[in-house]
């Protein structure tokens, strides 16, 4: 059962991540294209800056579960070093407590903040429904949940290999 929860995790944080590169590259070109328009046509676009917005956003959030796996996000390092194998287990669930509550309070409240600002429209992207923006806080939360599992199960410990 734990090998299929970390094959199913290893899935969905590679395809997070994959996602919030696609946004990364997306942003880049609409503030390139913003850039261009802005600065060379001397004609802006109005809708590049809230599609930038938009693509940071769901980026940030679809970052964040990779972070959770590497054990990079939320980290105790001092103690960590200095103490035993008990003791780093028992940090390491008090930490996958801690995020896992703060994902669910996420996952609840940005799905209830999404339901709630479907009505809303982008400014710039009239036909386009703020839901759509709103649903990063929510899908990125379930995400980090499967991934702070996954770092629970198996920690990785990336940040501290690269620590000086």
């Amino acid at each position: 059962m734990k090998h299929f929860f970390l094959r199913f995790e290893h899935w969905t944080t590679s395809l997070s991540m994959m996602v919030a590169c696609v946004m990364m590259a997306l942003a880049s070109a609409f503030g390139i294209h913003q850039i261009f328009t802005r600065f060379i046509i001397e004609s802006p676009a109005e809708w590049t800056e809230v599609l930038i917005r938009f693509c940071l956003i769901w980026m940030v959030f679809l970052g964040i579960p990779t972070a959770f796996r590497q054990g990079a996000m939320v980290s105790v390092d001092m103690l960590y070093r200095l103490s035993g194998d008990r003791m780093r287990r028992f940090l390491d669930s008090v930490v996958a407590i801690a995020a896992l509550t703060l994902c669910c309070i996420i996952l609840w409240w940005g799905w209830d903040y999404a339901k709630r600002g479907g009505v809303q429209s982008m400014i710039g992207l009239e036909g386009v429904s703020m839901f759509w923006a709103y649903l990063a806080l929510p899908v990125g939360a379930a995400f980090s949940i499967i991934g702070i599992i996954g770092f629970w199960l198996d920690p990785q410990r990336m940040e501290l290999e690269t620590a000086l």
